[in-house]
């Protein structure tokens, strides 16, 4: 092929790039002015976007529909929430625009059950009987505090002593720390109703995401219906529970095993 001499070369250039930009602005200037599609039941798609994002997430099928519900609602008020799976002994933390930030194992009370002994705050852990050793099931508004020890927790019932903090190892007999990072929901059973989960995704996820603000604790009922818990829940649409990650999601798959590390988890102090 015969080349050009450099003045040449350099003209068709400039032409080139004249053609290219000249479509680049028809298509822009001709493309129709688009709003944001709304949903059949009326909700912008922008607001489901995060729901669509965390469906991409495995999970059980009850925190997917509860986390698709609080954001179609609204009903964390613009908070950061967390949705506590007691069955799955599993806990998934949200932002205020409902994008999941990250999920770990836990540790949840060792009798199955959704309610807390009235007055079981004030009694002493040598009075309280495996039978009252229950998480409760509820919407909470939790903000962080301090226990007994020098490190913070997140405060979900405070009159029941119910919080979400680091694992403790105040008992080596409870094999806390082996307990947390086993794959048998079973073996999670152990707490005195607190939501223990590894230090480091305190750490990392629930301490700062609640730094300086309120938040919303979700704890998924074992035993009651979830409508007599939640009474304004309801099921929005369908979803494709398929355990993947899509291309646009918050992927926790790569951190989900470093948060469920057993090291530094000893936190003289705090007692459930």
């Amino acid at each position: 092929m015969p080349t050009l001499p450099r003045k040449n070369r350099t003209g068709h250039r400039a032409a080139s790039a004249k053609t290219f930009f000249g479509l680049v602005a028809f298509c822009l200037l001709s493309a129709p002015i688009l709003s944001l599609p709304v949903r059949a039941d009326g909700v912008p798609a922008s607001r489901a976007a995060s729901v669509e994002q965390f469906l991409c997430q495995a999970a059980p099928d009850d925190v997917h529909h509860v986390a698709d519900w609080v954001v179609d609602s609204a009903d964390n008020g613009g908070l950061p929430f967390v949705i506590v799976d007691k069955q799955h002994a599993k806990v998934f933390v949200f932002d205020k625009d409902g994008r999941l930030i990250g999920r770990a194992w836990a540790l949840v009370g060792l009798t199955p059950g959704d309610d807390s002994v009235p007055g079981i705050g004030t009694l002493p852990l040598k009075a309280i009987t495996p039978d009252m050793r229950t998480t409760p099931a509820g919407r909470f508004v939790a903000e962080l505090g301090q226990d007994l020890g020098t490190l913070d927790v997140l405060w979900v019932d405070y009159g029941a002593a119910i919080s979400l903090h680091r694992v403790i190892n105040t008992n080596p007999a409870e094999r806390r720390l082996e307990r947390i990072v086993s794959d048998t929901p079973a073996e999670h059973r152990i707490s005195y109703g607190c939501i223990n989960v590894p230090a480091k995704f305190f750490d990392s996820v629930v301490d700062p995401l609640f730094k300086d603000t309120k938040g919303i604790v979700y704890i998924l009922p074992e035993v009651k219906p979830m409508s007599t818990v939640f009474p304004d829940y309801y099921l929005v649409g369908s979803y494709s529970a398929e355990p993947t990650v899509g291309a646009n999601s918050v992927s926790t798959a790569a951190i989900d095993d470093d948060l469920r590390s057993v090291e530094h988890h000893h936190l003289a102090g705090i007692v459930h």
